[in-house]
């Protein structure tokens, strides 16, 4: 059976770094979009990059074909070049530090695995209209939780 070819478009925001934080996501199969999001009180820019990502792929029922789109680097260069020697050492970086947001990766490297995945960079903020839609996806759940919603 063909995989189903999904594209996925993911971002975090935070204000102060850490501090209230959100993500956002579009997935889109054919015709079909969904849009999720989420925020927490107390958190990082970095965590909610991840997090964005991690939710959307929870989203497939099945294994796909995904492409990915994300303007971190933190996220695109950890999952295609640093994710295998972390694996290998246990979770910890060269000097022999504990990753951070191990938990994440794991959860990440999990989700992934299901799929047949290409990871895109775009940059951020410079027109991309899906990066530009998450982003205010993630910032809408940010202003949501602070408003008490």
């Amino acid at each position: 059976m063909k995989k189903k070819h999904v594209f996925i478009y993911t971002d975090g925001a935070c204000r102060g770094n850490p501090g209230p934080g959100g993500w956002g996501a579009l997935l889109r199969y054919d015709q079909h979009e969904k849009k999720i999001s989420g925020a927490e009180q107390h958190t990082t820019n970095n965590r909610m990059e991840l997090l964005a990502a991690i939710c959307a792929l929870r989203k497939l029922k099945q294994a796909c074909r995904v492409e990915l789109f994300t303007d971190s680097k933190y996220v695109q260069q950890g999952i295609s070049t640093w994710l295998p020697g972390w694996k290998k050492n246990r979770w910890l970086k060269s000097d022999k530090k504990p990753v951070k947001n191990a938990d994440l990766w794991q959860a990440l490297d999990h989700e992934a695995s299901r799929h047949d995945m290409t990871w895109h960079w775009v940059k951020g903020h410079s027109g991309h209209p899906e990066n530009d839609l998450v982003d205010a996806l993630a910032n809408e759940a940010i202003d949501e939780m602070l408003r008490g919603k």
